[in-house]
């Protein structure tokens, strides 16, 4: 496969995942990237982020009952979890983890991995 040149939306859409410091839905990284590239169209940004994904450059984010958002592969890589402000919709990191969450378990279960979202109001929605 052909290297793909790296284009002003490409550079945009890259810089605004990586300055976000948070998970991003498509639409909020078209918003912030249109900031650089006014012309920037929104399937332009469904494709680029597909192409990042593929690449391994950003990993999703699922979100239950929810469309993706997306972040640095290497911040996924850390072991976090997220938090779901339900007033603006926005996602946020949360470093560290609970930890003893073997104690729920039913006896004879095995817990091999687990994802935590929190959900409330972050501090500009309170």
């Amino acid at each position: 496969m052909p290297e793909r040149r790296t284009t002003r939306q490409l550079q945009a859409i890259r810089s605004v995942i990586a300055e976000a410091g948070r998970p991003l839905s498509i639409p909020e990284i078209h918003e912030l990237a249109m900031e650089t590239v006014e012309t920037l169209g929104l399937r332009t940004v469904y494709r680029t982020v597909r192409r990042l994904e593929e690449t391994g450059e950003v990993a999703p984010v699922s979100v239950p009952g929810g469309s993706d958002r997306y972040e640095l592969s290497s911040v996924a890589a850390q072991h976090h979890h997220h938090f779901h402000c339900t007033a603006c919709d926005r996602f946020f990191d949360i470093h560290g983890c609970p930890g003893g969450l073997n104690k729920l378990l039913p006896e004879g279960f095995t817990l091999q991995q687990h994802e935590l979202i929190l959900s409330g109001l972050c501090a500009t929605c309170s």
